[in-house]
């Protein structure tokens, strides 16, 4: 019986060992995606606020119509193009 034992906590002691070595190994080559990850996350916030505040989108475009009147004809064709890809993106 004692035999038994001391194999069974030989193998738990190289599991968890195992168990260590593999945690370091993933945060080591998870780190170079932290940086990108949390830009997307920033990115998906931003539209998440705009999609529950639509009324922030009409304060750029007023802006482009008070500074350029010639080129507001372009914004908004892009615009209405950019909020109806987010709006699928989003599931709205």
């Amino acid at each position: 019986m004692s035999e038994k034992r001391d194999r069974l906590a030989e193998r738990r002691a190289r599991l968890v060992a195992q168990a260590a070595a593999q945690r370091r190994a993933l945060a080591r080559d998870m780190e170079r995606w932290h940086m990108p990850l949390a830009l997307a996350d920033q990115g998906l916030a931003a539209l998440r606020y705009i999609r529950i505040h639509p009324q922030w989108l009409i304060v750029p475009v007023v802006l482009l119509a008070v500074l350029r009147p010639r080129r507001v004809g372009k914004w908004l064709g892009s615009g209405w193009v950019s909020w109806r890809v987010m709006r699928r993106l989003l599931g709205g």
